[in-house]
């Protein structure tokens, strides 16, 4: 029986890099699959509802953005070759296999670790193609992880005005050297120039002190989403404390929710989640969404010791990839 690797939480804040059987089922027509070369971690998500859990049904299986080169294609998927290499929204695994249709080939000579970041920069444009505050308005993003760093990017690229917080001086640093060029340690108080000037808070840190810091600057009918999920309670505020702000200011206030969008593109409806990663991937093809020196990869092997390092908050790099061309996983 032929096995693959895969990333698995076994049990409380406990990861190992199994051995699982792999399925030999016949492709169907409408079918790829392919050996994986690269995979990133979301580290909210995966911390949150997979790594920190206390109440999951073990082995869980955490990952969503992998990138592979097909070694199988079915009858149906032939505008794709043996050698193509894909995105798709697969978990930390040596193998994937997925539909064609849920899988976009990624621009010749993009790394696959960059490519596989497309996902993570996804998730905010769907607030990018649905927010009705346009450019060049101000945009105010909260939080500059994985996610906030690649929404700040995307808006820039957009035409906003974007302002960039985090009180993390690495973190600064690090969207700084993405080109972004406002960048503060904190939410301005209400004498600074923007109060009141804001049109759009993308707050993607899930921490509700971050929106009610964010409400002392929003224009008046400005728009609030919240993209970073409120895993837990971090402050001692009272929904009176936002709702107030939210009220006197006649603020718009909303789901940040990816899944807002179609997986695909319809009539009448252009924008898709799919649609949201292809372009994520043009970007980073073509350096508009900068992810050089953002990345650190290590083999699947070395998974315990990336999950100990993202729950304590101390990382070399702003995100964490798995490099599947690892000859130790053959051994």
């Amino acid at each position: 029986m032929k096995t693959l690797r895969q990333i698995a939480v076994t049990a409380p804040e406990t990861i190992e890099c199994i051995k699982r059987p792999l399925d030999e089922s016949p492709l169907k027509p409408d079918e790829i699959a392919g050996r994986t070369l690269a995979t990133v971690v979301s580290a909210g998500t995966e911390l949150a509802y997979f790594y920190q859990s206390r109440e999951r049904t073990y082995p869980c299986f955490p990952g969503y953005a992998a990138v592979f080169e097909i070694d199988q294609t079915g009858s149906d998927a032939s505008d794709l070759r043996i050698g193509d290499r894909v995105f798709c929204m697969g978990g930390h695994a040596s193998r994937q296999r997925c539909k064609r249709i849920d899988a976009v080939r990624i621009p010749d000579g993009l790394r696959p670790e960059a490519a596989a970041c497309s996902r993570l920069a996804g998730i905010s444009m769907t607030t990018l193609v649905t927010t009705p505050v346009r450019p060049p308005e101000t945009v105010l993003i909260t939080g500059l992880g994985p996610v906030g760093n690649f929404a700040a990017q995307a808006f820039r690229n957009g035409g906003y005005r974007v302002i960039g917080i985090d009180p993390s001086p690495v973190r600064r640093q690090t969207a700084t050297d993405c080109g972004l060029t406002d960048i503060r340690e904190s939410v301005p108080d209400e004498t600074d120039p923007i109060a009141g000037t804001v049109g759009l808070i993308a707050e993607c840190s899930g921490h509700e002190q971050a929106t009610l810091d964010a409400l002392r600057v929003i224009r008046k009918r400005g728009e609030i989403v919240l993209i970073g999920v409120p895993w837990r309670k971090r402050t001692d505020a009272t929904a009176f404390d936002i709702l107030n702000k939210v009220f006197h200011r006649y603020a718009i206030i909303r789901s940040g929710w990816e899944w807002e969008l179609p997986l695909r593109a319809a009539p009448f409806q252009p924008a898709s989640i799919f649609g949201n990663i292809q372009g994520a991937l043009d970007w980073i093809s073509d350096g508009r969404i900068v992810t050089k020196g953002l990345i650190e990869s290590r083999s699947p092997l070395d998974a315990p010791a990336v999950y100990r390092a993202l729950n304590s908050g101390v990382t070399d790099r702003l995100i964490q990839a798995f490099d599947w061309t690892d000859p130790k996983l053959n051994e």
